[in-house]
């Protein structure tokens, strides 16, 4: 069995559509655990989740929903690893959707004795604002988006890999950390999808972005053996500009995001854009 520990801060308005995704899931025998950790919310998240509980536990899946006080993702996923029973677990954020086939596809990669961490594909929505519409258009042909396992808002791992450490650390990137425990060869992409939506707006994409730049440095200063497993590959100077010339607005928005981050204030605040 899979356990799937969904973090939510105020999550109200988005949890259940995360949730019905789940509950579309075609799993095999043994099904999943969906447990939801509302942390640090002042909206009615919990009460959203706890509606669905009758569906999944009809399902024959486990469910559980508790809430914290603070307002802590890495908090919350370790509250959610303490009461989990799967032997896999997955870690999702409560604004993806996924699709029928990713978590069963997702729950066979990790059926193996040998440490393993598993993603679907991203699928990023149209965004709303033209800005995030042009980012979009370049952010998904980066070598990081289409080339590795990104586990962009949604990564999972089995026992044996998940062993490799006990509580998540008091980090900002909780995914980079996640990844980069692993081998290039020990990661898989299955062939199913999932929606991850991007942060709508200019100076949210700046914000966001700055957030994920300190994290990556972060983890760079505080773990730099994890290194070791970075798999990040760049541009060919032909296919940079081919891609350039397909998307030269995209470009245009998402060198101008890295220019602004560059040289602007160095802080880590969280904006979720919606």
């Amino acid at each position: 069995m899979i356990s799937i520990i969904i973090p939510a801060n105020n999550e109200g308005p988005l949890i259940g559509a995360c949730l019905t995704s789940l509950l579309a899931s075609d799993m095999a025998e043994g099904g999943m655990e969906i447990v939801v950790v509302a942390n640090g919310c002042s909206d009615d998240t919990a009460d959203r989740a706890r509606a669905f509980s009758q569906q999944v536990r009809a399902k024959g899946w486990g469910f559980e929903v508790i809430e914290m006080a603070e307002g802590c993702k890495l908090g919350a996923l370790n509250a959610g690893d303490l009461v989990a029973t799967g032997s896999s677990r997955a870690y999702l954020d409560a604004d993806v959707t996924v699709s029928p086939d990713l978590m069963r596809q997702i729950a066979e990669a990790l059926d193996t004795d040998a440490p393993r961490y598993a993603s679907g594909q991203v699928r990023i929505p149209m965004p709303e604002s033209g800005a995030s519409r042009a980012y979009r258009a370049f952010y998904l042909t980066v070598p990081f988006m289409t080339d590795g396992v990104p586990g962009c808002g949604l990564f999972a791992m089995n026992a044996a890999g998940r062993a490799r450490w006990d509580a998540f650390p008091d980090i900002i990137s909780d995914d980079t950390f996640a990844r980069l425990s692993f081998a290039p060869e020990e990661r898989v992409l299955v062939p199913a999808p999932y929606d991850w939506p991007l942060v709508e707006g200019f100076g949210n994409l700046v914000k966001v972005r700055r957030r994920q730049n300190i994290g990556v440095a972060e983890i760079a200063t505080k773990y730099p053996d994890l290194l070791r497993n970075d798999d990040k590959r760049r541009y060919g100077t032909g296919r940079l500009i081919a891609t350039i010339l397909r998307h030269p607005l995209g470009f245009a928005v998402y060198a101008l995001v890295a220019l602004v981050v560059k040289i602007g204030p160095n802080n880590s605040g969280w904006s979720r854009g919606r």
